[in-house]
Formats: C-alpha cells, sequence, structure tokens
C-alpha cells in the first residue's frame, strides 16, 4: 500500500482486480489530484489481515477527502446502491469489531461525515436498520458503547434521524431502553448521550413526537440510573438528560410521581463524587427524585449543584403552568437548606444564578416560609450577595437581589428575620452595594428589594435609621448619573423606548419608577414608626448615638424631606416637563403627601414653597391629562390628596390661633374632598364652570355649587402665592357672578372659607378691573353683613386694605375694622419673631432682627402707601391711638410716626391737618380725665394720653415751626402748647410715660422755634405754677439722699427736665419774662456729679447737665428761673474771699472742679457729650472772663489744656479735623491760652487739611476751620506768625470758600432733632 505515502488511496493488491468506475482523481481537473479507489477502502476495512494502523490511516484520508472535497466520494458511490451501502455496512462492523479507541473515533467520525455527504433519507433509514438489525441479533448489549456513541452523534449531527427515530423506530427506541439494564456504566453513558441528544435536538421537537409510553419508561429507568450511578459520566448524562426531560410538562409529572416500586437503591450504592465525597445510601432505601437531587447538591461538583438546583427549578417551572404543587417535596426534603448552603459556599457565577433562581420559585409557595427557611437562609444571601456584586456577569447579583425581595416581601409579619440590628445592618449594606452597581438593572433591582426591607416588620429594635438614611441617599445620588432625555431629543428618544425597552432611557425611567416606590416605601414606614411611641423614642438606642441625633426618626424624616426637596422634586418634574409618567406621578404626589404627615412644624415654608414654585398648577395639569374619562383613578386619588394637604396647610397658616379656622379648614378639607377627584377639565374651562347656574344644591358638599365653591378656594391659594391660573379680569367677573348668583337664590351667607376667599379675589384682582357699581358693592356689603364676624373674612394683604378704603360706603363700615386687624395681626407677626428670635438667639444666630425689621417696614409701608391715596386713615389712625387698647394704639401710633417723620415725600402738609385732630382728642383726654387723674382713664383701662404726647412730640421734631407758620405763637400750635403745659402741671411725678413726652414737647416747642416767636410761649410757661413744681419735683428728687434708687425718677425724665429749664432760662433772660416761681437747683451736686460720679451717669444725663450748666454761665449764674444753691466744696468757707464772692455761687473751688471735669469729658468719644462739654467750656470762660480775668487766664493757660490739645492731635486725622476739636483750640485761643502753639499743633492741623483736601470736610468741620483760622490772624502768638505763614493761613481761608449762609445750621432743619426713646434733643442747643 506504499501508493498511499505518496497521496493515492488505492491498494495494489488489490487495485487490480477493481473495476475502473470505483477509481477517481481528486482535485483539479488536469488529474494531477490523487487516485481514490472506493472498492479498496471497503476491502480494505473488512479485511483482518490489514493492521488497525492501516485502517486508521485510510480512514483518516477518507474523512479528509470529505473535507476537502465535497461531492467527490458521493459521485464515486452513487453508481451503485449497493456500494454505498456496502461501505456503511463495513464501517458499523468496525464499530463492534475494532478495539482500537483511536480507529473507533475515526470510524465514528467517517460515518458521520459520509451521512451528512449523502443526505439521503434512504441512508439514514438504511444505517438506523443496520442498528437494529444489530441490536436484535445480539443477546447482549455488550460492545454496542461505540455504536450508542455514534448514534448520538449521528443524532447531534442530523435531526432528521431524531425525527425519524421517535415516529419509525419505537422497538429501537425500545432497544435504547432495555439497554440501560446492563451493568456497565459506560454503556449506560452512552445509551443517556443518546437520549440526551434525541431529547436536546432541535430544541426538543423531536422528543414532543415521541411516544408517551417510551417517554414515561425513559423517566423511570434514568431515576433508576441515576439512583445506583456511580462513574462521573454517567451521574453527567443522567443529570443532562434529566434536566431535559423536566422541560416536558408530562415528563415532570412522571418524574415526580413514578412508582417507588420500581426505583430501588441497592445495598451499598453510592455515589462518588469528583472530590472524593461518598454518599451512601440505606439499604432498600425509597429514592424519590427531590431527595436525588438533594444527594447531587450535597457533591463536591459546582457543575452537577447548578444543574440539579436547575433541575429544581424546571419541575417548579413546569408545576405552575400545570398549577400543581410540587414544591412541597422539596421543601419538606430540606432542600432550600442546602441551596441556601450552596450559596454561603460558592463562588460559581453559574451557581449562584442557578441556585438564586431555584430559591426564588420555592419562595412562592407559603410553605417554605412556615419552616423557617428563609430565617435560616437571610444571612447566607447576603453573604453571597456581595460577592455576587463582583462579578463582572451583572445578571447574578440582579437575580440574588431579586431572591432578597422576594423573600422581604413573602416574610410572614408574625416571623421577624431580623430580630437585632447587626442583621439588618448587613442587609442593608448589600441592598447599598447593590444601588451603587454600575448597572442600572442592578441599582433598579436594589431599589426594589429597599422598598421591601423598609416594611414595619423588618426593622429591628431598635430601628436603624440612620442605615435607612444611608440607602435612601445612595438612591437619591444616583440620579445625576441617570441619562435622561433632553427636551431637543425627547421625540427621538420615546421613538427608541419603542423599539428598544432596554436602552439606556428606558432603563433610567426604570430605576426612577422604583426609586420613587422605594422612597414612598420609607415614607410608610417613617408614619407608621411616627404612630409608634417606642418606635419614634427609639427607646433603645444606644446613648452615645442618642446624644449625637443619631438613628432617630426625626433625623430620617428631615432627611426624606431633604432628599424630596433638593433632589426628587426637580428630577421628577424635569422629566415630566417633556415626557408625563402616570405611573411616576403617582408615587410623586403620594410622597409628596407623605410628608405633610412626617414634619407639620416644617410643613409651612414646604408648602409655601411648593404653592409658589406652581404645585397648584401641575397636579391640575396632570389630572387633565390622565385622569379624565375616569382614567388612572390612583393617579387621581394621589393629585386630590396632595391638593388637598397642601391646601389645608395653606389655609391653616392664614390664622392658626383662631378658633373660626379650625371650622373653616374641616369645611374646605370636605369640600375638596368630594369635588377635585371630579375636577379634571382644563384651566381654560374654569370660568364656564364658575359662571354656569347650579340647579337645585341636594348635598352641602357636592354638586355644581360646590363645585364653584372649590374653584374659588383654589384660585384663592394659588393666587396668594402669585401663581395665576386664571386672568384677573376673569377671575373678578366670574367672582362677582358668582356672589350675585348666590344671592338671587335667596341665600346671602356663603360658606365662610368661600366668602374669605371671594373677598381676596376681588381684591387682589380689582387694580386691573373696573370699578363696581353701586349694585355690586351692595351685593358684597350684603355678603359681609351675613357673617357677624368680619375679622374671621379678613385677609392680611395689603389688596384687602385698598380695596376697603376704594370705596367710601365699604370704607365707612369696614375701614377702622380692616385697619385694626392690619395691625392686629402685625403686632401678633412681631411678637411671633421675637419668640423665633430668642428661640435662635440660643442657637447662636443672630440675623432674625434684621429681617424682622425688615418684615416690619414692609407692612408700615404698606400703610403710608395706603394713607397717601386716602388721606382719611390718617384720621381713623388717630382714632385708634386714643380708644383702642395700648397694644394695638402703640401700634397705630409707630405708624403715624413713621409717617410724620417721611411727610416731606407728600406735596400737602398733613401734620398741619392733623394737628387740629389731635388737639380735640387733647381737648377730649383733659375732660375725660379731670376728676380722675391724669394718666388714668375713666375705666383705667385705656391710657391713651402717653400715645397722643408722643404723637405730638413726632409731629414737633418732624415737622418743626418755620417762621412763617409760627410768625406769631398762636392758634392750634399755642392751644397745644398751653393744653400740654396743663397737663404736664397736673400729672404726677411717677407717671413717667406722660410726663416725658409733655416735657419733651414743651422743651422742643421752645427750642426749635425762632426766638423773636416764644415769648408769648415762655411767658406761659413761666407763668404755669403746676409745671413749675413739676419741674421743682423732678429736679429735686435725682439729687435727694433720702430716696432710693428705684424712687429717683428715670434719667431720661431728668435730663428732658434739664433740658427744658436750659431754654426757659436762655429765653427768659431773652425776652426778659415775668416769672412767677422759681426753682431751687443745688450747683454744687451739678458740679460733683460730672466730677466723681460721671461713670456712673447715662451720657444724656451728662449732656444735659452740661446744657443747663451752659445756660446758667450764660446768665452769670443769676437767672430768676433757677434759684441756685452752693456748698462749701465750691466756694469753700465764710467769710468769702475776693476772687469767691466775684465769682459766687460757683466760687474759685467751684471753676477749678469744673474745668477739671470738663477737660475729663472732652476726652470722651461721645459725640453729644463732646459738644456738650464744648459749649460748656466756652460759657465757663466767658463767664470768667466777665467775672475774673485772672481765673479766666489761669484757666486757659493751666497745663491740663496742653495735655488735652496734645492728646486730641494725637489721635488721628479724623480727630484732627473733628469740629469739636477745633472749636476747643479756637476757644483756647481767644481767651489767651498759652497751651496751642503754631507749632507743631496749628501746624499738624493745615498740614492736614491741606494733605486730605477740603472735600472731605463736613460744612460744621469747614465752618470750624475758618473761626479757628480767623481767630488765628486775630490772635498774638508767641512767637508772632512770620509772613510766609501769615500768607499760609489766608490762603487756607480762600480755599475754604465763602462762609456759609446761618441758614445752613437753622433749627428749623429736621436732622437737628435727635429721638432717644421718647426723649427729644434739638441738636441746635449743641452747636457753635
Amino acid at each position: 500500500m506504499s501508493e498511499i505515502t505518496r497521496g493515492d488511496i488505492v491498494c495494489d493488491k488489490l487495485h487490480f482486480r477493481h473495476d475502473p468506475k470505483w477509481s477517481g482523481r481528486l482535485g483539479p481537473a488536469d488529474g494531477s489530484g490523487p487516485l481514490l479507489c472506493v472498492a479498496c477502502v471497503v476491502e480494505m476495512i473488512d479485511s483482518e489481515e490489514i493492521a488497525s494502523v492501516r485502517k486508521y490511516f485510510a480512514l483518516s484520508s477518507i474523512s479528509g477527502v470529505l473535507r476537502g472535497s465535497p461531492g467527490a466520494l458521493r459521485e464515486l458511490l452513487r453508481q451503485d446502491d449497493r456500494a454505498s451501502q456496502q461501505f456503511m455496512t463495513s464501517l458499523l462492523g468496525m464499530l463492534h469489531t475494532v478495539e482500537d479507541q483511536a480507529t473507533l473515533e475515526k470510524v465514528d467520525q467517517v460515518l458521520v461525515q459520509l451521512l451528512l455527504e449523502f443526505q439521503s433519507e434512504l441512508s439514514y433509514r438504511f444505517v438506523l436498520d443496520e442498528i437494529h438489525k444489530q441490536l436484535s441479533d445480539q443477546l447482549s448489549v455488550k460492545g454496542f458503547l461505540p455504536t450508542f456513541k455514534f448514534l448520538g452523534n449521528l443524532v447531534e449531527a442530523v435531526p432528521n434521524v431524531a425525527y425519524n427515530l421517535v415516529t419509525k423506530y419505537v422497538p429501537l427506541l425500545e432497544r435504547l431502553c432495555s439497554a440501560l439494564f446492563y451493568p456497565d456504566e459506560a454503556l449506560k453513558a452512552s445509551v443517556l448521550y443518546v437520549w440526551l441528544k434525541l431529547f436536546g435536538t432541535a430544541g426538543g421537537l423531536a422528543a414532543q413526537s415521541l411516544p408517551t409510553a417510551i417517554r414515561d419508561r425513559v423517566c423511570i429507568l434514568l431515576l433508576q440510573t441515576l439512583a445506583n450511578a456511580n462513574s462521573p459520566q454517567l451521574i453527567k448524562n443522567c443529570v443532562g438528560l434529566l434536566l431535559l426531560l423536566l422541560q416536558l410538562r408530562g415528563a415532570v409529572s412522571v418524574l415526580m410521581n413514578s412508582n417507588t416500586d420500581q426505583i430501588m437503591c441497592h445495598e451499598n450504592q453510592n455515589i462518588h463524587t469528583d472530590k472524593g465525597q461518598v454518599l451512601s445510601q440505606d439499604q432498600e432505601q425509597q429514592c424519590s427524585l427531590p431527595l436525588m437531587l438533594k444527594k447531587l447538591l450535597m457533591s463536591g461538583d459546582e457543575m452537577l449543584q447548578a444543574t440539579s438546583a436547575r433541575c429544581i427549578a424546571s419541575v417548579l417551572v413546569q408545576s405552575q403552568l400545570v398549577q400543581s404543587q410540587c414544591s412541597a417535596p422539596f421543601i419538606n426534603a430540606d432542600v432550600p437548606e442546602f441551596l441556601f448552603d450552596r450559596l454561603a459556599s460558592s463562588q460559581s457565577e453559574m451557581l449562584l444564578f442557578s441556585v438564586y433562581s431555584c430559591l426564588i420559585l420555592l419562595t412562592q409557595d407559603p410553605l417554605f416560609f412556615s419552616q423557617c427557611h428563609s430565617v435560616y437562609g437571610i444571612d447566607s444571601i447576603v453573604r453571597s450577595l456581595k460577592e455576587a456584586l463582583q462579578l463582572p456577569n451583572y445578571e447574578v447579583p440582579k437575580q440574588g437581589l431579586l431572591l432578597l425581595t422576594e423573600l422581604l416581601e413573602r416574610q410572614p409579619p408574625s416571623e421577624r428575620l431580623f430580630p437585632s440590628g447587626s442583621g439588618f445592618e448587613a442587609v442593608s449594606e448589600a441592598v447599598l452595594g447593590g444601588v451603587s452597581s454600575p448597572c442600572l438593572l442592578v441599582a433598579t433591582q436594589a431599589a426594589n428589594a429597599a422598598s421591601a426591607l423598609f416594611r414595619l416588620n423588618h426593622q429591628s429594635r431598635p430601628v436603624q435609621y440612620g442605615k435607612i438614611e444611608g440607602l435612601i441617599e445612595a438612591i437619591t445620588n444616583r440620579y445625576s448619573e441617570l441619562p435622561f432625555p433632553s427636551p431637543a431629543h425627547h421625540r427621538s428618544s420615546m421613538s427608541l423606548k419603542k423599539s428598544d425597552p432596554n436602552s439606556q432611557v428606558s432603563r433610567s425611567e426604570g430605576f426612577l419608577l422604583q426609586s420613587l416606590v422605594c422612597f414612598q416605601a420609607a415614607c410608610r414606614l417613617a408614619e407608621e414608626c411616627s404612630s409608634e411611641p417606642v418606635l419614634k423614642e427609639n427607646t433603645f438606642t444606644a446613648p452615645s448615638k442618642n446624644s449625637h441625633a443619631q438613628d432617630s426618626l426625626k433625623s430620617f424624616c428631615e432627611c426624606l424631606l431633604h432628599c424630596c426637596d433638593s433632589v426628587w422634586i426637580p428630577t421628577v418634574i424635569g422629566i415630566c416637563e417633556h415626557a408625563p409618567n402616570a405611573q411616576i406621578l403617582q408615587h410623586f404626589y403620594s410622597i409628596l403627601s407623605s410628608q405633610f404627615t412626617l414634619l407639620p412644624s416644617l410643613m409651612p415654608v414646604f408648602a409655601n414653597k411648593l404653592a409658589s414654585t406652581g404645585f397648584y398648577r401641575l397636579p391640575l395639569e396632570h389630572k387633565r391629562l390622565f385622569c379624565a374619562g375616569n382614567r388612572h383613578p390612583y393617579l387621581n386619588t394621589c393629585c386630590c390628596g396632595f391638593l388637598q394637604k397642601l391646601s389645608i396647610c395653606m389655609l391653616y397658616q392664614s390664622d392658626p390661633a383662631s378658633v373660626s379656622c379650625l371650622h373653616d379648614v374641616e369645611e374646605v378639607e370636605n369640600l375638596l374632598l368630594y369635588n377635585l377627584p371630579s375636577l379634571s377639565c382644563h384651566l381654560s374651562n374654569w370660568p364656564t364652570l364658575l359662571c354656569e347656574s347650579p340647579g337645585l344644591q341636594l348635598c352641602e358638599y357636592k354638586g355644581p355649587r360646590a363645585t364653584q365653591y372649590c374653584l374659588v378656594i383654589l384660585l384663592h391659594l394659588t393666587l396668594q402665592q402669585g401663581d395665576r391660573l386664571l386672568p384677573d379680569q376673569t377671575v373678578f367677573s366670574s367672582v362677582m357672578w358668582l356672589l350675585h348668583s348666590v344671592q338671587a337664590q335667596g341665600s346671602c351667607a356663603l360658606p365662610r372659607a368661600v366668602l374669605r376667599s371671594a373677598l381676596y379675589l376681588l381684591a387682589r384682582t380689582q387694580d386691573k378691573s373696573p370699578d363696581l357699581d353701586g349694585a355690586s358693592l351692595n351685593c358684597i356689603s350684603k355678603a359681609l353683613t351675613s357673617h357677624q364676624s368680619f375679622p374671621s373674612l379678613s385677609i392680611h394683604h395689603p389688596a384687602l386694605l385698598h380695596f376697603i378704603w376704594r370705596y367710601p360706603d365699604l370704607a365707612e363700615k369696614y375701614g377702622p375694622l380692616v385697619l385694626e386687624l392690619w395691625l392686629t395681626k402685625q403686632a401678633q407677626h412681631s411678637d411671633a419673631e421675637q419668640n423665633v428670635h430668642a428661640a435662635i438667639q440660643e442657637k447662636g444666630e443672630s440675623n432674625t432682627d434684621e429681617r424682622q425689621d425688615q418684615e416690619q417696614d414692609k407692612e408700615t409701608m404698606e400703610l403710608l402707601t395706603l394713607t397717601e391715596k386716602f388721606p382719611s386713615v390718617i384720621l381713623t389712625l388717630l382714632d385708634m391711638v386714643c380708644t383702642r387698647e395700648a397694644t394695638l394704639a402703640g401700634r397705630a401710633l409707630a405708624v403715624l410716626e413713621v409717617f410724620i417723620r417721611g411727610q416731606r415725600d407728600y406735596e400737602a402738609d398733613l401734620c398741619a391737618d392733623l394737628r387740629p385732630a389731635v388737639l380735640q382728642a387733647l381737648q377730649r383726654l383733659s375732660v375725660e380725665n379731670m376728676g380722675h387723674g391724669l394718666g388714668k382713664g375713666p375705666t383705667a383701662q385705656v391710657n391713651s394720653l402717653p400715645l397722643v404726647l408722643k404723637l405730638l412730640c413726632a409731629m414737633q421734631a418732624s415737622d418743626p415751626p418755620s417762621s412763617s407758620n409760627y410768625s406769631k405763637m398762636d392758634g392750634v400750635h399755642f392751644k397745644l402748647l398751653y393744653h400740654v403745659s396743663n397737663i404736664a402741671g397736673r400729672l404726677k411725678s411717677t407717671d413717667t410715660g406722660s410726663l416725658l413726652p409733655a416735657l419733651s414737647y414743651l422743651y422742643c416747642c421752645l427750642s426749635l422755634s425762632p426766638p423773636h416767636c416764644t415769648d408769648r410761649a415762655v411767658s406761659v410757661l413761666l407763668s404755669n405754677t403746676g409745671l413749675m413744681d413739676q419741674l421743682q419735683t423732678v429736679s429735686s428728687s435725682s439729687s435727694a439722699p433720702s430716696l432710693s434708687p428705684s424712687a429717683c425718677p428715670p434719667s431720661a425724665l431728668l435730663c428732658c427736665c434739664h433740658l427744658l429749664l436750659s431754654s426757659l432760662i436762655t429765653l427768659q433772660r431773652v425776652h426778659s419774662a415775668q416769672v412767677q416761681k422759681s426753682i431751687s437747683w443745688s450747683l454744687n451736686t451739678a458740679v460733683q456729679r460730672l466730677l466723681v460720679q460721671k461713670r456712673n451717669t447715662d451720657n444724656l444725663l451728662l449732656v444735659s447737665y452740661l446744657r443747663l450748666l451752659q445756660a446758667l454761665l450764660d446768665a452769670d449764674l443769676a437767672s430768676a428761673v433757677v434759684c441756685l444753691s452752693t456748698g462749701p466744696g465750691l466756694v469753700g468757707s465764710r467769710p468769702l474771699g475776693v476772687e469767691d464772692g466775684a465769682l459766687y455761687p460757683l466760687g474759685s473751688r467751684g471753676v477749678q472742679c469744673l474745668s477739671t471735669a470738663l477737660n475729663g469729658l472732652l476726652l470722651q468719644k461721645h459725640e453729644l457729650l463732646l459738644r456738650a462739654s464744648i459749649n460748656c467750656l466756652s460759657s465757663l470762660l466767658g463767664f470768667l472772663q466777665r467775672k475774673s480775668p485772672i481765673t479766666e487766664t489761669f484757666v486757659a493757660c493751666e497745663p491740663w489744656s496742653r495735655f488735652l490739645v496734645y492728646c486730641l492731635l494725637s489721635s488721628g486725622e479724623n480727630t484732627r479735623l473733628h469740629p469739636a476739636t477745633l472749636r476747643l483750640i479756637t476757644i483756647l485761643l481767644k481767651h489767651g491760652s498759652t497751651s496751642v502753639r503754631w507749632e507743631p499743633d496749628l501746624l499738624q492741623v493745615m498740614e492736614t487739611v491741606e494733605r486730605r483736601g477740603r472735600e472731605v470736610l463736613s460744612e460744621e468741620a469747614a465752618l470750624a476751620l475758618r473761626l479757628l483760622l480767623s481767630q488765628i490772624q486775630n490772635s498774638a502768638l508767641q512767637p508772632q506768625l512770620s509772613r510766609e505763614q501769615d500768607r499760609r493761613v489766608r490762603a487756607m481761608i480762600e480755599t475754604l470758600g465763602p462762609q456759609a449762609p446761618s441758614e445752613g445750621c437753622s433749627p428749623s432743619q429736621p436732622s437737628n432733632v435727635l429721638r432717644v426713646g421718647d426723649l427729644s434733643i434739638c441738636l441746635s442747643d449743641f452747636t457753635a
């Protein structure tokens, strides 16, 4: 056969006698290919003389021909069918005669290739017939192992063979069944291999045509074989075939219910695992399918374990299809425990997935939970999930999370899975890992598991609120990574979703939906925990955690609200704005509704934010879009529930303390409850609903009229937050139509909440609507009159103020009342803000005062705007000041004071109109209090006198009399002065609240009026002995040593007394007015107060002492108004010396004490005290100049003056150019002091001015500098000024420009009045 080595497939010894037709050249057409003789090959195969190696080589060559030259061998054999049959018969025979394994495999290969080459049914049947014949001729199947392997390979390669077998060769199949009784396990494995390929070919289609009897017999024999199998290959084939059979519905029933008498495990038969484990069986033990699969789970082969789990899953799936219960045998056999053990000990993807799937099906049976398998396996699931989440195949953790979800959802509430916190923590960490998975499908399933985990029966004691918060935050944080479609790509994304449900956009929306379900479950858990005191307080929380407010229900609820407010709301609204989704929205609105229950204290702020950002319009639009025609009832319910809670919260904020508010809330709640579900129309249809005739109303809260009431309330609440659902004119006309319609039906009484909303809507929409006619005003008046309590109809909004005062008829009835309500609400708001401010201060915050002032200023400005439009409001406020209780009168006074201070913004002199009314009020108060004592009303309940007097002070300070208006102190001004002086004289000295504003008013009248207009005023005051006695009492009580500090008058009252006395002293000297009664005043006490007690004395009181001393010094300490008393501390002992006599009653020692006190006060930083000290020093030096020039020189030149000048000039440029510093230097130069020198003192001042420029100087500083420069020119400085220095002084005077007119500092400027509480100080008394 040497020719074969050259490529020809012929046998020299045999070829010569063969017909040339059985030979042919292979390959190219030119005949250069190898020669093939089929007859040679057949004879070689059949010959026993040919070695097995040569046969193997020949078969390999044939295999190569079949692969390399398709059709060549077929053409040769097609000449005679007998040749092809002989060839196949010879090959089949070799399967029985050849022992060499390699040759057998090559025969198998050639046979399969040859049949595939023929593609002939006749060839298939011939082979099957030959095999059947061989089986029939043999009494034993020994030696048929290669034949069975070939048959299996043939079935796998040629699917038609499988169909022929099951339809036409049933006897052959019976032979195959019988072969399973043969004890050789290798042969059994080959037989099972045939069945395995038969049932698995073409997706199992051939098996469906298999006779039932054969199938059932295979099932029984398979179980018997598996029960006694030992070899790994046999076990593998058994399990593989079992898995295929379990896909057949009928086979499952046979396998699960087979006659156990037919399936016995032989004594001492074992299943050997590949890891050396031996699982022994008891003698004569009956082996059922669940037990056998359980044994496979106990093997060490993960492949068998996975296949066993898949078999169990197949049984359960098929049993569900036929609605039969097959899970009980597995559960009773404790299969779930072994499955859980496999989870805990494996990292194989296939095994984990198979076990997860099997357990998911087992959890469908309640028996699974009744035997506590879930409690046993929860730890294994958690451990396996942590491993599965590290695997690259995301289907595994997804399936594991699905199992966890099923376990959590189906676990009976009576059996707790997590009795301790550690178990719950472990599960929450596993779920958290799933949420953080890169795969969105895994994260979605993890969110589903979290939803089940948030059930109340799964919470440990104490509740792990912190872990739940972590899950919620992790789910929330995933939103930033989600690829939601942009508006520009919305249409394309929608089409993509329809064509590809697994797209990223679809997965993102799936995650969002499941996250909303999870968030809703968390909210439900929080609500349930709130209703149970033990869970609410979390009693068993460790003290270390409790101290940091961790794991608390409040912290959990705050986390929910924060996530909802900051992430969930923007995300859902952003998505549903372009692609609304009913499922997403129904969970979304349910979540929003839950927030109102969890944190009631924060809901006012949250509700305002929602309402102001369109969360009334949104649910109404979504109801119209999805709920019209009774569609999506659950979404409709959620939308209505949210709108109802939002509306009730907004309504309750209007007046939470009112008893009527509770009734109104209940009324509105019923209206919304019964009418919101049917309200699913477009907003443009609302006017039609509002204006249609309601007909007969059978129920208070149902019907067209109730729907109209509901619309009015919704329009009110939305407009209150700035969201206009309808145009203003439409709302205005619709509401008026509703009022007319209600009254036309014979009823004037709308529900109070509805009438309040209607009134609010009319007020807010009036500006863009035409004015009401008489009939409409009459209708509104009737509607308001139908309710006895107008305050319950009022809403604290400026529009209502303007609406009521816009129409005189309404203003006459309700104007004062609405003003009173406005001020009352403002006062309540102020009190509430103070309470909040006190609470916040405990936490270290301090920005509430500013917000409170801004709110109050805003509300006050609304009243000022109203007063500007309707001047009659002023008189109403004045009446409230005079007649209402203290709190309300005080608020009215505050408004009037603000109004008076800003009256220059108005063209008319409103104070001039107000003074006669104030005069009348003052006269009425004087009459009413006559006989009752001033300061006490007739009933001792309303004391409005202090308020009226304060109003007078405000008017006097804000609108001081000009020379034109006060050319004669007569008319209203004089009468006011007269009545106030009489009242002040009759008041008790302890009535500071009335006495202080009275004296302040008298003081301002004298100080602010031009001197030539004050003669009558001074005469009236000096002739009022009651007033003079009052001044004596106040001034003397402060220095009386017998009085306790609490009995002394307030410093503000004493300060005002001193200021009034100083004005009386000055003007009495100017007008030479007659004094009826003088006042005694201790000069010694005043000097000692300034010298020794200044640290314990209020700065303003020191200022008043200085002002009074200034007036007395200007009068040379001899005034008919004040009778001064002195003491040995000032003038020394008698007889008086020449110097003391000249300076009496101050004396030389008194001069020294006063000078020392003034020098000390000049170093203070208080502006007014500095001015008063300068003025008093100037008056003191003037007094000394007139009385004792020697003492004047001594005081002006004493060393302390030099030190004082040095300190002031060395305190910086601002102090150096301060008007007080410049005036001090001027006064010292004027009185010949040597303490001031050109260099460095005056030179420093001039250089500073030259360096900084004229622009930085105020008008007062510029005037003081001009006086100083003029004094420098007129003074005899030592040494005298040089020409250059004199030129420099003149140049600076020219730089300052012409002297400002005296009007620049005129006392008629309102800025010259300083208000400190109820004390008014005229700054003109403290200027040069």
